[in-house]
């Protein structure tokens, strides 16, 4: 696909890569004018809401190459733009010795690209993903500056390396800290939240074919409930979600009830606390019960209102 496209064509294109956005979270909106404007695209949001899942999708629709850098406590420059590559240079330096020549060992023949330096090197347009940037540090931000507003980066040696092709950029935020404003100032922002009943189900429909109208319905209401009414350590994902539909198809189910839930909850709920917080306060039957309440505030999916 082209990379110029209208919006309308961009929002198709997310739907033909199985994306799913609605008009209301405005993804599709401001993914496309990052991409438009050439400028980063920040994403936050809790864990499992589809941050990541935005720069793979872009990935596929403009057919650039991902470049991932998964972000860590105690990341550095080194492991995220380049390290150079002291066995080569070793090498050279004896080589020279032999024929008497002085040895440039400060070159890109030298380097060892990192995702960073990669994105930047790179002949054809990437997507370049810098994941969970909450978990570094404020050196490695400010590290960052210099990529995200100028696309290019300062290496002491070699002096500035500027991007052959621009990449598009996402970086994720699951909110661990506040991000500098030197940071949020280069990107534009988009914040996710967890999907509502009809877009799950939408998510669900387009991702597990097989799945039965009614146990997506079933499964995104009784997920809504967990995520809304229960003070959980961690809220269920939407790739958790998919999980537990696919279990309930695989045994055959086509509909929730109680004994099911209790024996795949922790599909759902990956942790003790979690779990007992759950039978505590809530339970299988009650949590049916509930689900079947947010069915009453449902509004029109695929055009129409859906009962059962």
């Amino acid at each position: 696909m082209s990379d110029r496209m209208t919006l309308d064509q961009f929002e198709k294109a997310l739907e033909a890569a199985s994306y799913i956005s609605e008009r209301d979270d405005r993804i599709a909106l401001t993914a496309f004018l990052a991409t438009e404007l050439g400028k980063p695209l920040l994403v936050s949001g809790p864990a499992g809401v589809g941050k990541t899942e935005i720069a793979k999708v872009l990935s596929q629709v403009f057919g650039a190459p991902l470049i991932r850098l998964q972000c860590y406590e105690g990341l550095d420059e080194t492991k995220a733009l380049y390290e150079w590559n002291y066995q080569r240079q070793l090498l050279k330096i004896q080589m020279g010795r032999e024929h008497l020549q002085e040895a440039d060992l400060f070159s890109t023949d030298y380097l060892l690209p990192r995702p960073l330096l990669q994105a930047l090197l790179s002949e054809e347009r990437t997507v370049l993903l810098i994941d969970e940037i909450d978990k570094t540090d404020s050196e490695f931000e400010a590290f960052l500056f210099e990529l995200l507003g100028e696309f290019q980066v300062t290496i002491p040696e070699m002096g500035t390396i500027r991007a052959k092709e621009r990449p598009i950029v996402v970086l994720t935020s699951n909110g661990e800290r506040e991000l500098s404003d030197g940071l949020k100032r280069r990107c534009i922002f988009l914040h996710v939240e967890p999907p509502s009943v009809n877009k799950e189900v939408r998510i669900l429909r387009a991702k597990i074919p097989d799945l039965p109208e009614r146990l997506a319905f079933e499964v995104a209401r009784a997920v809504n409930v967990l995520r809304e009414r229960l003070t959980l350590n961690k809220i269920p994902s939407v790739s958790e979600t998919m999980d537990w539909a696919k279990a309930l198809l695989v045994m055959g189910k086509t509909g929730l009830d109680p004994a099911w839930v209790e024996a795949t909850l922790t599909l759902l709920l990956k942790s003790k606390d979690d779990v007992e917080l759950f039978y505590r306060e809530m339970g299988a039957e009650r949590l049916l019960f509930e689900s079947s309440k947010v069915a009453q505030g449902e509004r029109h999916v695929y055009g129409q209102k859906q009962q059962y």
